[in-house]
């Protein structure tokens, strides 16, 4: 056999023995006692939890904590302070404190013993302890105050039962009873006054009911008078409205009648202006069916007059359908006639305009060289030759300025005054002073002043060239 595996059995059967060996040494408590852990360092409580309990040097006790509950009722006759003998059957609920001294000390004594056993000696101390309350109590009190016998039981044995690490939780008592029926006859008095009372309260109640009953009988009597006076009063104030509506209803019937009377006389009349009214609507009627009548004649003349406007429409549109039919056989002949024209024009316009821009070219090259040469030639002018260039071309302007006279047909002229200024004399006197602005327009134009130029021109001497020895006047300013 392969030595690896005999060493991995050894390790895991150790491993497992290991993990045996501490479960069994790890005791656990449950939440309804407590493990007294004695032996190597000393006593120790465990509750709730768990803990390792080395075997031979620790062991372990098991105390439980749960609630004892048994009856407390002593074979002997128990004496009330009146000497009474009574038996008393009691029960009571006790547990083991919860603190560590508490369960300590009921640990040393009773975990030696059986439940029977402490139960027993627990039972010797309560008994011991409610034969001493029972002796400071009367049976009056035991009986009808049993909590007040239990808050001192647990009171009273407290002190004793912390002595053994316990805690009275509820001391109830059960039931009382005696060999010479005192309390049986305890109640008689209280059953003897409980009769009396109710007897005593029957008769008072008697008493209230027959004085209830008078006082209800009186009140119905009164009740019933009042009743029967206000029946009468009622009767009367009937009998008198019955009166007061008869004369009412008489009244009525009075103006009844008359209102009917007026009223049929109101209808002989209405029914006499309605017979003329009727009369007048039947003229009226009639008058509405001449009327109709006539209108109905109008309107089979207007069909006849449709009719014929109809026919000849018939006609007349047959042969205008027909003739449009014609008209537009003739219009798309003449369309193709004019597209084709059209086309013809077209290509001769496109040959006759390259050559007209042609000669556009031609001609505007040719111009602005002799406007150049003009350019050159208004340098080499002197203001003699201005002047007489403007002087020479004044006639053009005043007729250009006199030009929108000529196309006015007619002349109206209104005099209202009689100065030299009304008339026909207004009028040349208008186209004289037209001609007077001639100089301020050159004046404008050329910037130089007509005064300055005429003086100019007297003073210059002829050159070959049109220069002058004499200084040039412009502005009223003398330049070389």
């Amino acid at each position: 056999m392969n030595p690896t595996i005999l060493v991995i059995g050894a390790v895991v059967v150790g491993t497992l023995l290991l993990i045996s060996f501490f479960t069994s040494m790890y005791q656990k408590a449950g939440p309804n006692e407590a493990l007294i852990r004695y032996g190597m360092s000393g006593p120790k409580v465990i509750i709730g939890h768990g803990a390792f309990i080395w075997p031979i040097m620790q062991h372990t006790r098991s105390l439980s904590l749960e609630l004892m509950s048994f009856d407390v009722a002593p074979s002997q006759d128990l004496y009330t302070k009146q000497g009474v003998a009574v038996t008393v059957e009691a029960v009571a609920q006790i547990k083991v404190r919860s603190d560590m001294q508490s369960i300590m000390t009921s640990a040393e004594q009773f975990l030696s013993k059986t439940p029977p056993q402490r139960e027993g000696l627990i039972r010797l101390v309560m008994e011991g302890h409610l034969r001493g309350i029972i002796g400071q109590l009367t049976v009056e009190q035991i009986v009808k105050e049993p909590e007040m016998v239990g808050e001192r039981m647990r009171a009273t044995c407290a002190e004793d039962m912390s002595k053994m690490g316990l805690e009275v939780v509820s001391f109830t008592i059960k039931e009382v009873r005696d060999k010479n029926e005192y309390i049986t006859n305890m109640g008689r008095p209280d059953i003897v006054r409980i009769k009396r009372d109710a007897e005593i309260a029957t008769a008072e109640a008697e008493r209230d009911t027959a004085i209830r009953r008078a006082i209800a009988l009186r009140e119905s009597a009164v009740a019933k008078a009042a009743a029967d006076q206000e029946r009468v009063l009622a009767e009367t104030m009937s009998m008198a409205k019955q009166a007061e509506a008869q004369r009412d209803l008489d009244i009525q019937k009075a103006q009844y009648t008359e209102q009917s009377r007026k009223q049929e006389a109101q209808a002989d009349k209405a029914y006499e202006l309605q017979t003329n009214v009727m009369q007048q609507k039947v003229i009226a009627e009639q008058v509405k069916v001449q009327q109709v009548e006539k209108e109905a004649q109008v309107k089979v003349q207007e069909a006849e007059i449709q009719r014929n406007q109809n026919e000849l429409i018939a006609t007349v549109l047959k042969k205008s359908e027909i003739e449009a039919q014609r008209i537009g056989n003739m219009a798309n002949a003449e369309k193709s006639r004019i597209v084709a024209e059209a086309e013809g024009r077209a290509q001769a316009t496109r040959i006759q305009g390259e050559a007209e821009a042609s000669i556009i070219f031609q001609k505007g090259e040719a111009e602005a060289k002799a406007m150049n040469v003009k350019a050159e030639a208004y340098q080499e002018w002197s203001q003699a030759a201005v002047v007489d260039k403007l002087i020479t071309n004044m006639a053009e302007i005043v007729r250009a300025m006199a030009e929108p006279l000529n196309n006015i047909d007619k002349i109206t002229i209104v005099s209202t005054g009689d100065g030299a200024g009304v008339g026909a004399s207004k009028l040349t006197g208008e186209m004289t002073q037209i001609a007077a602005q001639v100089p301020a327009l050159f004046e404008a134009l050329s910037g130089m002043k007509m005064s300055d130029l005429m003086s100019n021109v007297k003073q210059m001497v002829a050159r070959p060239n049109g220069e002058s020895d004499a200084p040039a006047v412009i502005d009223g300013d003398v330049k070389k």
